[in-house]
């Protein structure tokens, strides 16, 4: 593997974390916790080697210009906006969400799971969006 292969590594990093938290938010509805929190741990081990791939690839590489013009260029800055803001918010609420879990405060582990999951979701999609559009368009 080489540096020019991360892009591409770190978008399958993405939407594997984004498969795992569909499954793990499916195994929670159905009541199978033990699932869902092997599911939600498999999430974050991806989410967090995606973190570590891409600031290697970007220590190295420094920023990648975005090459498309004209709307295409306003939908991805709207993108990688929302992205960047809501990526920067999980720092907080991965590690409370799973806090709670782990010391097994449920009622409140939901309540902030409730915001967490949508957006680490979001942020796991568009991930793969900010990749395909800057390196695939």
């Amino acid at each position: 593997m080489t540096l020019r292969d991360l892009p591409a590594l770190n978008a399958a990093l993405n939407a594997t974390s984004a498969l795992l938290l569909a499954a793990g938010y499916v195994f929670i509805r159905t009541g199978r916790r033990g699932a869902h929190a092997a599911a939600m741990l498999s999430a974050l081990t991806t989410s967090t080697v995606f973190l570590a791939s891409y600031l290697v690839y970007h220590v190295q590489v420094g920023s990648v210009r975005f090459q498309g013009e004209g709307p295409v260029r306003t939908v991805y800055f709207g993108i990688l906006l929302t992205h960047t803001l809501l990526a920067a918010a999980l720092v907080v609420l991965v590690p409370l969400t799973l806090a709670r879990a782990l010391r097994e405060r449920f009622d409140a582990h939901r309540r902030v799971a409730r915001v967490t999951l949508p957006i680490w979701a979001y942020v796991s999609v568009t991930g793969v969006v900010v990749y395909y559009m800057l390196y695939r368009m």
